[in-house]
C-alpha cells in the first residue's frame, strides 16, 4: 500500500514533503500531513505562516517547487489544467477569504454558476440549487442580488456556492474573518453539519484559537427532520487534527488536548492572546434561531 492511502484507500488529501518560495524567500518548507476522508484538519497560525499557500497548494492553483501533492489517490502535479478545473468543480470546494461572489448574479445564479460551467442539466442543477440553499438557511433568497444581502448571508452564500453538488472535500480558508461572533458561530455550525451529515472531508483554516475547541468537540447529527449540533461525547468525537504553521514549517500536528497544554512558543502566543468570542455552553436546533437550548433538551 502506498503512502497516498490510508486502509480506506486513498487520503482525501496528502502533502509530501512540499516546498513553494517567492522571490527566493520560503513560503513553505518540507510540508508533510495527510486528511482521512471525512475528516478535519484544523490549520492555524500567526499570520504570514503559510496558511493560504497551502490551500491554494491544495487546490492545484500553485505548483510546488519540491515535493508531491494527491488529492484523492491523484498526484496532481502530473494533472493538465483542464484536469484541474475538473477536481475544483466536482470534487473539491473552497471558500476563499475574501468576497468572490459576482454582483451581477442572483443568489441562485451564483450557486448553479459551477454547476453551469461543468454542463449540468438545467433540472439537476434547479435540484442541487434549492437544497444547498436550505442547508445554508438561504430559502427564498434565491432571487436577491449580493447587494440585497446582508454580510452574514453573503457569507452563507459563498459556502452555499462552494458546497453545492456536495464535492467530497472542502478548504475553508479563514470563513469567518471579520464576522460578528454570532454569524461566526452560524458559519461554524455550517461547517461542522457539513463535515458530520455530508461526510466532508475538510481543510479548515483559522487564526481564531477560539474555534478551534469548537470544531473539535461538537457534532452534527440528525434527529427526525431536523440537524442539531450538539456538543460530542467522549466516544463520539470527531476525527480533527490541529496543524500549526511557523514560517513556512509545520511546528505541531496533534489533537486537541495537545494543542493546548503544547509549550511551543508559537502555540502559548496564540492561547495566551485568545479571548472567547461567545459562550459554548449550550446551543440551537436552528442556527438562526436566537435561542440556547442545553444538550440535555435537545437528546
Amino acid at each position: 500500500m502506498s503512502s497516498a492511502e490510508s486502509l480506506d484507500g486513498p487520503y482525501a488529501i496528502e502533502f509530501r514533503n512540499v516546498s513553494i518560495s517567492f522571490d527566493d524567500q520560503p513560503a513553505l518548507v518540507d510540508i508533510n500531513f495527510k486528511l482521512r476522508h471525512g475528516g478535519m484538519i484544523i490549520l492555524t497560525g500567526e499570520s504570514g505562516s503559510g496558511k493560504s499557500v497551502l490551500v491554494r497548494l491544495a487546490m492545484g492553483l500553485l505548483k510546488p517547487e519540491a515535493g508531491q501533492i494527491f488529492v484523492d489517490g491523484q498526484d496532481i502535479g502530473f494533472l493538465s489544467e483542464s484536469e484541474l478545473l475538473a477536481i475544483r468543480g466536482g470534487l473539491m470546494g473552497m471558500v476563499f477569504q475574501e468576497d468572490s461572489l459576482f454582483t451581477g448574479l442572483s443568489v441562485y445564479d451564483n450557486v448553479a454558476y459551477r454547476l453551469d460551467e461543468h454542463g449540468w442539466s438545467e433540472k439537476d442543477i434547479e435540484k442541487a440549487v434549492k437544497e444547498v440553499l436550505h442547508f445554508v438557511g438561504l430559502d427564498g433568497e434565491d432571487q436577491k442580488l449580493p447587494e440585497e444581502l446582508s454580510g452574514g448571508m453573503k457569507r452563507r452564500l459563498e459556502i452555499a456556492r462552494a458546497l453545492v453538488g456536495w464535492p467530497s472535500i472542502m478548504l475553508f480558508d479563514e470563513p469567518t474573518m471579520s464576522l460578528d461572533p454570532i454569524v461566526a458561530l452560524q458559519v461554524l455550525d455550517l461547517v461542522i453539519r457539513a463535515r458530520d451529515i455530508n461526510h466532508i472531508s475538510s481543510v479548515y483554516v483559522t487564526k481564531k484559537p477560539m474555534e478551534i475547541p469548537y470544531l473539535t468537540n461538537y457534532v452534527a447529527a440528525r434527529r427526525g427532520n431536523e440537524i442539531t449540533v450538539v456538543g460530542a461525547r467522549a466516544d463520539e468525537l470527531p476525527d480533527v487534527a490541529i496543524v500549526v504553521l511557523e514560517l513556512g514549517r509545520i511546528v505541531f500536528n496533534g489533537n486537541l488536548q495537545a494543542f493546548q497544554s503544547s509549550e511551543l512558543p508559537s502555540v502559548k502566543r496564540m492561547l495566551t492572546l485568545d479571548s472567547p468570542a461567545y459562550q459554548m455552553a449550550g446551543y440551537v436546533k436552528d442556527p438562526w434561531d436566537k435561542s440556547r437550548v442545553p444538550r440535555d433538551k435537545l437528546l
